[in-house]
């Protein structure tokens, strides 16, 4: 008999709100359409639901570089337009916009991802969910590839001072540079990315990128080819991803799960049905190590809604009826209404042969590496930022004289999901409605 997982999902309502731009492919809304599908099927009366806190720029500050953190924290769209050669430095064009609230944004983002990592670090969950989260092409001191802050370089900082290795995974169809970069010389990460690779952004991750120095050996690229397959994809996700876990053993696993590797993303040029890609979580999850699942790319909507849903599912265990219950968004998923992203017939250019040679040319890369390197025992530092929490407290105490309750604990804050609050106190009245609570006590989720 196995013991029923613990999972925690984070989920803030307002990071729907934000907007990269009209004509830009990147939608935050569709976290939005995620989440109303998750309550839909009702799986948020099975998970442990918070709204995560907003990630401070001093927080931001254990990757990036303060100058970035500092421009990102003041920029507006008339800032970047009146200093564009300042502007220039730190984001890439059309790419990265200085949209309005792009500093909030990326706060929820890097907030779910950190708060994530400590709740895995603290044994409170088996499964950590942030949808939000997986901006994997930011680098220290600039925005790329539609990621300004990278989260989860911020979660894998935080995971090691408990878990002497993680493995980073990634599945999006683009190469998770900016985490590979970040690790590229340690052996307590080891990066595994399947991601077209060729005339294609970002342009790195191929095979014989393996790491330096000390990290040699401890970056694993796939680099795979158009129109990959559920079949194809698997022939080789499985028997890699079961040497790395063999070989390195890590004590976490973080997870990219970007479903731009979709059939029919407006980017991407793969060929993975809904089930193909949600089977690699499915993978990971058997093997028993605590998991961070994070969002990432994924560029036609309804398809990444369906998919994160459905792939929320699996870490629960639960299956879910194909026709689409009734939700907020229900006619984005016309005409058909149904929970599936198919494949298509396009043509998969990865022959077996090709396949096979990545495959040998890892197992040659994985056999150099020791078995569970080991680190040096050391205690374990405080909490980051425990520090500054009391002194941020007491000022917002001060401020909200009424109720005496900061923001952080509200943030923290989980409402049964049986009860509404119609204050910010506690005293409450039972309020009949069917909204699921995510971590305050005035904002339902929808």
């Amino acid at each position: 008999m196995t013991l029923k997982k613990r999972i925690t999902y984070y989920y803030d309502e307002e990071v729907g709100n934000y907007n990269y731009g009209y004509m830009h492919p990147m939608k935050p809304f569709r976290m939005r359409m995620a989440h109303s599908l998750v309550s839909a099927y009702k799986l948020d009366r099975e998970l442990n639901v918070i709204r995560p806190p907003r990630a401070s720029a001093l927080e931001m500050t254990r990757f990036h570089s303060d100058d970035y953190v500092e421009f990102l924290s003041r920029v507006t769209p008339e800032l970047a337009d009146y200093e564009p050669e300042h502007a220039s430095v730190y984001l890439s064009g059309e790419d990265c916009p200085a949209f309005d609230g792009v500093f909030e944004f990326c706060s929820i983002s890097a907030g779910g991802s950190i708060a994530g990592a400590k709740r895995i670090n603290h044994g409170e969950s088996d499964i950590v969910v942030n949808w939000a989260g997986g901006l994997h092409h930011a680098k220290k001191g600039a925005a790329s590839g539609f990621c300004y802050i990278n989260d989860i370089v911020l979660a894998i900082l935080e995971l090691l001072r408990y878990h002497q290795r993680v493995m980073y995974l990634d599945i999006d169809v683009h190469h998770g540079d900016g985490v590979e970069e970040a690790f590229y010389t340690t052996d307590r990460v080891m990066s595994v990315s399947f991601h077209k690779f060729g005339d294609f952004f970002p342009g790195t991750g191929h095979v014989s990128d393996i790491g330096v120095a000390q990290g040699r050996g401890y970056a694993v690229n796939v680099p795979l080819r158009d129109g990959i397959d559920d079949d194809s994809y698997q022939g080789i996700f499985r028997p890699v991803m079961r040497m790395v876990m063999e070989r390195f053993r890590p004590g976490a696993v973080v997870m990219q799960c970007g479903t731009d590797s979709l059939s029919g993303d407006r980017i991407g040029c793969f060929n993975l049905s809904m089930k193909g890609h949600a089977a690699c979580v499915e993978f990971m999850k058997s093997f028993n190590v605590p998991l961070f699942c994070l969002g990432g790319g994924g560029y036609t909507i309804r398809n990444v809604a369906r998919t994160w849903a459905y792939e929320t599912a699996v870490l629960l265990g639960k299956e879910l009826d194909p026709v689409l219950p009734f939700n907020d968004y229900y006619d984005f998923y016309g005409p058909e209404f149904r929970l599936d992203v198919p494949a298509s017939n396009m043509d998969n250019a990865n022959t077996p042969e090709y396949l096979d040679k990545i495959k040998a040319l890892i197992a040659e890369q994985l056999r150099s590496v020791p078995h569970a390197p080991s680190v040096q025992m050391m205690q374990v530092p405080r909490d980051w930022p425990e520090d500054s929490d009391g002194e941020l407290d007491d000022g917002e105490m001060d401020a909200d004289r009424e109720t005496k309750m900061t923001r952080r604990q509200r943030d923290a804050r989980i409402v049964p999901h049986a009860e509404a609050y119609d204050t910010d106190t506690d005293e409450f009245t039972p309020i009949v409605n069917t909204y699921r609570h995510t971590g305050t006590a005035t904002r339902p989720a929808r």
